[in-house]
């Protein structure tokens, strides 16, 4: 029974940390003067508004059964960078704001459980708290490698210099191969470092 609770509130917490995650994107372009999000209803947390058939029922179910880490997305929400008031650093803002989300729901539960009374240490409040905590690194990290469609590249090509052209159409020419690249061989790499970021916030291990 406490299996079956624990499996299904890591589905109910990653599904909750990336529509917080997409809102965010919205709300701050909506902030910059973007209303495309509003206008569609994506400003939200009902998840069915941010539901993807594949990324927020299919993926997850079979990344469960085949007995790994449980993933999956939510439907991106759109934005219009032309209406951004800072046209300049606004895409950059935007693309942020979704990462800044996931970080701050790690520090929220994060320290929740590294100040959680004794009373709660042989219940299951603890483990549930980490399974938000840790997603929500995973999602942080992840979303902030510079690789199209991640949010991370917005930031990338927003410093980047005009002269390194090469640069940016390179990444948007390859960038499903690059994305899988990052995905199978470098991703896993940036596990332990995860979970450094883990022990720092909790005070404890995973």
């Amino acid at each position: 029974m406490e299996t079956l609770l624990t499996t299904l509130f890591w589905i109910v917490a990653l599904l909750y940390s990336v529509v917080i995650h997409e809102v965010s994107h919205g709300a701050v372009a909506y902030s910059l003067g973007d209303p495309t999000a509003k206008n569609l209803g994506r400003l939200t947390l009902n998840p069915l508004k941010h539901l993807d058939m594949f990324g927020s029922v299919l993926l997850p179910l079979i990344s469960l059964l085949m007995g790994g880490f449980i993933i999956g997305y939510a439907k991106p929400v759109p934005y219009d960078p032309l209406n951004l008031r800072d046209r300049k650093y606004g895409p950059a803002k935007v693309g942020m704001a979704g990462p800044a989300a996931n970080i701050a729901l790690a520090l929220l539960f994060g320290l929740t459980l590294r100040f959680l009374p004794d009373i709660f240490s042989s219940s299951l409040i603890p483990e549930l708290l980490s399974i938000v905590v840790i997603l929500n690194l995973f999602l942080a990290v992840f979303n902030l490698f510079p690789i199209p469609p991640l949010d991370g590249h917005w930031l990338l090509l927003t410093f980047l210099p005009a002269r390194f052209t090469a640069v940016r159409t390179f990444l948007y020419r390859y960038s499903f191969a690059l994305l899988l690249m990052f995905l199978f061989f470098i991703f896993p790499l940036l596990t332990p470092f995860i979970m450094m970021l883990f022990r720092l916030i909790t005070g404890i291990g995973f």
